[in-house]
């Protein structure tokens, strides 16, 4: 089994990360991986695993600069004898989706996000992530949006969860880690965290998790992100927290997330527009804290207690401050012990459903059921 991943770079973001975790799956199986990209940090991690890297210019969205890259792949794909392509951004996937025709190998891509689709040319850019043998989903959600806007037979798409590392998001975080991300925080070691991490981005709801901490007086909010640039609204959201009367501090993006869980005392995932999957809230779910998220895309399936069952956490309205004020208040009353018991159950499901191992082994049946067909 020869498998090529394609993507942009080995940056260090979900994708990327996603690549590497099945990357090793592929040498636990007993293969070789190959992996496409145009370099970043993570190409060490690809070799030091005995993997292959294959630097190309595969960023580039300018038609001119794909074909000869699709040129490229296909020469490696004949040298190496790949089996099977499989594009996991936009961007690679049109001259992988080229080459792979060429050259006979099988073509598999990976929808991991909504992507934006406000006009036909997007739609028409968009369209080369369903043109594969088959489709991963990263989600139920992302499988069902699939489905809809680009009408594709429920059979080619196959919805598999992204991973949490579990042996990162151990449940023995040492106390030094905890008491470092405190310190980096700037909150005391009695302080109650509920933690809103992700890219400082107004879809992420920030400025409504502030304003919905009106009258909390139990909790601290730390939201711990990036603005990336966006410094306007980065100074937006200062501007509420100085009109507010409840404890609210905006820290910089820390390495250390399995700390940082481990140091909250819950954790919101307030975004605006649907999470594909929702990494913020099977990571807290994973580490055994309370979540309370938007009611909509990827966090419903993760926090779902099953057919007639009660959700495994709590849900707010999109975009309604006063909603989510009143998830927080009853969070807020909760004594550590319950706090602990509430989340059980969505810890357990985290840790056997939402795993790398549980997305590494459905990726290589993926694989598997592509060579046989």
């Amino acid at each position: 089994m020869k498998i090529l991943q394609v993507l942009p770079a080995l940056g260090s973001g979900g994708v990327e990360r996603t690549a590497v975790d099945v990357a090793r799956a592929i040498i636990g199986a007993g293969h070789v991986p190959h992996v496409a990209s145009q370099g970043g940090p993570l190409v060490a991690d690809i070799e030091a695993m005995g993997g292959v890297h294959h630097a190309l210019p595969l960023a580039s969205k300018n038609p001119l600069v794909w074909r000869n890259t699709s040129a490229a792949l296909a020469s490696l794909i004949r040298a190496h004898d790949i089996d099977i392509v499989h594009a996991r951004s936009r961007a690679p996937a049109r001259p992988a989706l080229w080459a792979a025709r060429t050259t006979g190998a099988k073509y598999l891509t990976t929808y991991h996000g909504i992507y934006n689709a406000n006009n036909p040319l997007k739609r028409r850019y968009n369209e080369v992530m369903v043109r594969g043998d088959l489709v991963i989903a990263n989600s139920e959600y992302t499988k069902a949006h699939i489905i809809k806007e680009h009408g594709l037979d429920g059979a080619k798409v196959i919805a598999i969860p992204r991973g949490v590392d579990l042996s990162r998001f151990t449940l023995t975080i040492p106390p030094e880690r905890i008491a470092a991300i405190r310190t980096h925080w700037g909150v005391s070691e009695s302080e109650r965290v509920l933690l809103l991490p992700g890219r400082l981005t107004r879809w992420k709801g920030q400025d409504v998790a502030i304003r919905a901490m009106d009258g909390i007086k139990d909790l601290t909010l730390v939201i711990q992100g990036d603005a990336q640039g966006r410094e306007k609204y980065r100074a937006e959201l200062l501007a509420l927290i100085a009109q507010s009367k409840a404890r609210i501090i905006i820290a910089a993006p820390h390495t250390d997330m399995p700390a940082a869980y481990a140091a909250s005392f819950a954790a919101l995932s307030a975004s605006r527009d649907p999470e594909a999957f929702g990494r913020v809230t099977a990571e807290a779910c994973a580490m055994g804290i309370p979540v309370i998220a938007t009611a909509h895309g990827g966090s419903l399936e993760i926090l779902s207690g099953g057919a007639g069952q009660p959700p495994l956490g709590l849900f707010a309205v999109p975009s309604d401050a006063r909603s989510l004020n009143t998830q927080i208040q009853t969070l807020s009353v909760l004594r550590p012990e319950q706090a602990r018991a509430f989340a059980a159950p969505a810890k357990a499901r985290a840790r056997t459903k939402f795993t790398n191992s549980a997305m590494c082994s459905a990726t290589l049946d993926v694989y598997r059921r592509l060579l046989r067909e």
